[in-house]
């Protein structure tokens, strides 16, 4: 399924898929690949979109029914409130269920991986779990401290809006592995810029200081754990954010599978999609596969 391509809305979004109404709204939803295929749901993170998918969905639609999803406040589906782990949820499992898919694989890089567990706790649809790039907590966040200025609306709204491309540019380095070329990477830095200019300017407290402290009180690993899903983490050795090993211990110690990508920073969907839609494949390939038990 192929959803509409090259429309614009307002503020200059490119709109690569379809418009689905739910209770939250209006959310921009993409689909690739046949209609019968195992439902994957990807979720870009902080400041992305749909497009961050881009280079790991052809990789994957040939097999699966690939689902790609702006989040409240970010790309087509704008808005400025719903920025917590809860609603982002309800809206996903509104989301799928409008869809009538079941037995759905979610995956989320970095923020994202917050919605991922939120509508995998929502929504009975989910039957894995995939985080991208995401430390349990940001207790070992590692960020320059002139960040905690957006925390600030005004300062958040005039960098959000008119900070010079220069500015952005060195700010994305930060969730790529040291010398990682954007220049030729999928999305390019142009898409990168405009999902940074339409998201919500709002959102930045939401990640900054309200997402540290849900984070510090429910921890993405203890979630896992309540969970009971087959869960795979992936974690680039690269990333500048967050320290992979202790990723690494937290999550296998919570009972998720864990593999780590040796030449990948915090977003390997971008920088290596090779790798990451082949871990996919075979995580869920183990997931679906029958125990001796079962056999």
């Amino acid at each position: 399924m192929v959803g509409t391509a090259g429309r614009s809305t307002a503020g200059g979004r490119r709109r690569i898929g379809d418009l689905l109404t739910v209770p939250a709204g209006t959310v921009h939803v993409r689909q690739d690949g046949p209609v019968d295929g195992k439902p994957v749901l990807l979720l870009h993170g902080f400041e992305g979109s749909v497009h961050w998918w881009d280079a790991v969905t052809p990789l994957l639609a040939d097999t699966y029914r690939v689902i790609r999803v702006d989040l409240l406040g970010f790309g087509c589906t704008g808005g400025d409130s719903g920025f917590d782990p809860r609603s982002q949820g309800e809206m996903l499992s509104a989301v799928l269920a409008a869809l009538e898919v079941r037995e759905v694989a979610v995956a989320g890089h970095s923020w994202g991986a917050d919605a991922a567990l939120a509508v995998a706790a929502a929504s009975d649809r989910v039957s894995e779990v995939i985080i991208l790039d995401q430390a349990p907590d940001l207790s070992y966040l590692r960020m320059p401290r002139a960040t905690r200025l957006f925390a600030f609306g005004p300062v958040a709204r005039f960098a959000q809006r008119f900070g010079p491309a220069a500015v952005v540019r060195r700010a994305l380095r930060g969730g790529f592995a040291p010398r990682f070329d954007m220049s030729g990477s999928v999305p390019g830095f142009e898409q990168m810029l405009l999902d940074h200019r339409v998201m919500s300017w709002r959102a930045y407290r939401a990640v900054l200081v309200d997402r540290r402290k849900i984070l510090a009180a429910n921890p993405l690993d203890k979630q896992l754990r309540d969970l009971g899903l087959p869960a795979l983490a992936i974690h680039g050795r690269l990333d500048q954010l967050y320290d992979w090993a202790e990723t690494r211990d937290r999550y296998a110690a919570a009972g998720a599978r864990v593999e780590i990508i040796d030449t990948a920073g915090h977003s390997p969907n971008v920088e290596t999609p090779d790798r990451f839609a082949a871990s996919v494949r075979d995580f869920l390939s183990a997931a679906r596969r029958p125990t001796a038990r079962e056999a």
